[in-house]
């Protein structure tokens, strides 16, 4: 893992109109100050440590923030955005249904979560699914740009209680209140990146709508902050046009950062609950001022764990253990050094060739003991959406791919290849883009087979997913296409009866 630096940063700032001043320099609490804790998390997938319990763990999370509330009762936990997709235990049937997050919530709930926004991936699971995990949330949602598909356009997702349904808000209150009964209340405003399009969701302009909540704040909170799941540079934006909210808690890039943006401070934390950000916030009652003094605490095998959470994690892994172990015999066994990292990040995934597309292929191609010409996957296959480095276990590639699946042995003409090729270009930015092997595309002899010229009338052995031989996203990609001459189905003794057991047998082969 990445050695972590601890950022500290101090900013003074007066909001709502008042001069803005900064200081690396610490002050004493006065008698008009009023001091409470941010605890932040973002894009957190997986709620036991990861690398053989090197780093991230929500049980210790939640140890860290009991350890602060201890010290400053006024302690809230937020999370931006990200946490119900994907995950590997998320992809587990539970009584015949697949868990989707509902791993995530039961944990989060036994954190206390205080207020929670949506990431992008939180429509993976489908409309059903994401009702189901927000009816069994006992936190607060809030967004103020994202609403369910209904006759009428949109309106707001809605939590259903025995009581009625309540509606996910534009903006959240917090007050805080301390032992002298000085009180501050603080207005939350959300917004999430229009990056993933569902039949069931409407997505609001990220800036219209965050001004709109803004207004609506103004004037009834001391402070607003923003908790946002968007691309760094679109929190720069908003950060430009409310320049009287200047604290973003932030999402969706998975590399920490404490970005400062005019008067305004973007922190993000690094994905899985490597690292969690702890904000002091100083407020001063009389003269407005607001004092952030940001610490980036890595979470690793030094930190304990909250035993009540931890019981619920380890139930959830005992599920995904006896689930992996019916097709691999040690999930965590260290089977490849990353270095560089393997980029598993949908963007990439879905636009470009990636180093982590060369070995998925490369195995696939590999996964037979006759030779084929080349091998491709559907980008929207991978499904980690984050970084592999360093130590690779067995376990990261079920994180990797974690639907599974066969690797089949396809004859196909020229022809057809060809127009699997140009279809998979075309679909750049979607899961149906293609990682290849063997396969490249020239400007002058466009599409090389085995650095060859691919020929309409040759004949090709292609290694292939056999998600897309069903036709999914490459809607005329079947076996009953003319083009495809012969199908060739692993045995269960075969590597490419699991495309995860493939990889995992070629990673290890390198070793020897």
């Amino acid at each position: 893992m990445k050695k972590i630096a601890i950022l500290m940063v101090l900013v003074v700032f007066t909001f709502l109109g008042c001069k803005t001043t900064s200081t690396i320099s610490k002050t004493e609490t006065s008698k008009d100050e009023l001091v409470f804790k941010f605890v932040q998390l973002n894009d957190v997938y997986e709620v036991a440590p990861l690398s053989g319990g090197k780093y991230g763990g929500m049980a210790r999370v939640a140890y860290v923030r009991d350890s602060i509330s201890k010290v400053n009762p006024n302690t809230y936990l937020f999370m931006a955005g990200d946490f119900l997709n994907p995950s590997l235990i998320g992809t587990v049937k539970v009584d015949g249904e697949r868990v989707y997050g509902r791993h995530m919530i039961e944990v989060m709930n036994a954190m206390n979560f205080d207020l929670v926004t949506f990431g992008n991936h939180e429509f993976d699971i489908g409309e059903e699914a994401l009702q189901k995990r927000l009816n069994e949330s006992q936190f607060q949602w809030v967004s103020a740009n994202v609403q369910q598909v209904n006759e009428n356009g949109g309106q707001p997702f809605k939590i259903q209680r025995n009581i009625g349904n309540i509606p996910v808000k534009d903006t959240h209150i917090i007050t805080v209140v301390d032992g002298s009964g000085m009180k501050v209340k603080i207005g939350f405003i959300s917004v999430t990146i229009p990056s993933n399009p569902q039949d069931f969701v409407v997505y609001g302009d990220i800036y219209s709508e965050a001004e709109r909540a803004y207004k609506s704040l103004e004037g009834n909170v001391d402070l607003i902050v923003g908790l946002t799941h968007l691309e760094v540079e679109q929190d720069k934006e908003l950060a430009r046009r409310l320049p009287k909210v200047q604290f973003i808690m932030g999402g969706h890039e998975h590399n920490s950062m404490l970005v400062p943006s005019g008067d305004a401070i973007i922190a993000k934390a690094d994905a899985n609950a490597k690292t969690v950000y702890i904000h002091t916030l100083t407020y001063n009652v009389e003269t407005k001022n607001l004092k952030i003094d940001s610490h980036l605490m890595p979470i690793d095998e030094k930190i304990k764990s909250k035993s009540t959470v931890k019981a619920i994690v380890d139930k959830w892994k005992t599920v995904l253990d006896t689930r992996l172990k019916e097709v691999i015999d040690d999930p965590n066994e260290v089977i490849y050094m990353a270095n560089p990292p393997l980029d598993g990040t949908d963007s990439a995934n879905r636009g470009i060739q990636t180093n982590l597309g060369d070995i998925l292929t490369k195995a696939m191609a590999e996964s037979f003991d006759d030779p084929t010409d080349a091998a491709l996957v559907n980008g929207g296959s991978i499904r980690l959406d984050d970084m592999l480095d360093g130590e690779v276990t067995s376990l990261d590639m079920f994180r990797v791919l974690p639907f599974g699946g066969k690797v089949l042995k396809v004859k196909m003409n020229g022809r057809l290849l060809y127009e699997i090729l140009n279809y998979g270009k075309s679909a750049g930015g979607t899961g149906a883009y293609l990682q290849r092997n063997n396969i490249e595309e020239s400007g002058i002899a466009g599409w090389m087979i085995k650095g060859k010229p691919l020929r309409m009338d040759s004949t090709y052995t292609i290694a292939i997913s056999d998600f897309l031989m069903k036709g999914y996203d490459i809607p005329f990609l079947t076996p009953e296409h003319d083009g495809v001459l012969a199908v060739y189905d692993p045995k269960p003794t075969e590597p490419g009866s699991d495309i995860r057991k493939a990889v995992i047998s070629y990673l290890k082969s390198l070793k020897k």
